[in-house]
C-alpha cells in the first residue's frame, strides 16, 4: 500500500473499499461501497482498509490512482445503487 493511500486513510478518518469499477480497481469510502465479508481487511491507524477479493487477485498495491472522485462515482454503473439511495 502506497504511504499516500496511508495518509488518506487517516486524514479522512474513515474506512475505504477497494472494489470493482467502471475503470478496473476502485477506492472508494466505504460510504460508497460498502465491505462485504469476503474482503481482506487490513488495519490503517484506527481505520480499516477492505480489498475485495476479487480485486485482490489481480493487484499487487493499492495506490493513490486508484481513488475515484465524485465525477467518477456519479457516472459509473457500478456504483449507483448508492446513487439511489
Amino acid at each position: 500500500m502506497d504511504d499516500a493511500v496511508i495518509d488518506l486513510i487517516k486524514k479522512e478518518q474513515r474506512d475505504y473499499r477497494v472494489c470493482t469499477a467502471c475503470m478496473g480497481p476502485a477506492l472508494v469510502p466505504t460510504t460508497v461501497k460498502g465491505p462485504k465479508d469476503s474482503d481482506i481487511r487490513i488495519p490503517v491507524g484506527e481505520n480499516t482498509l477492505y480489498i475485495s477479493r476479487v480485486q485482490a487477485m489481480y493487484i499487487d498495491r493499492v495506490s493513490i490512482d486508484m481513488v475515484y472522485d465524485k465525477e467518477d462515482i456519479d457516472s459509473c454503473p457500478a456504483f449507483y445503487y448508492r446513487s439511489a439511495h
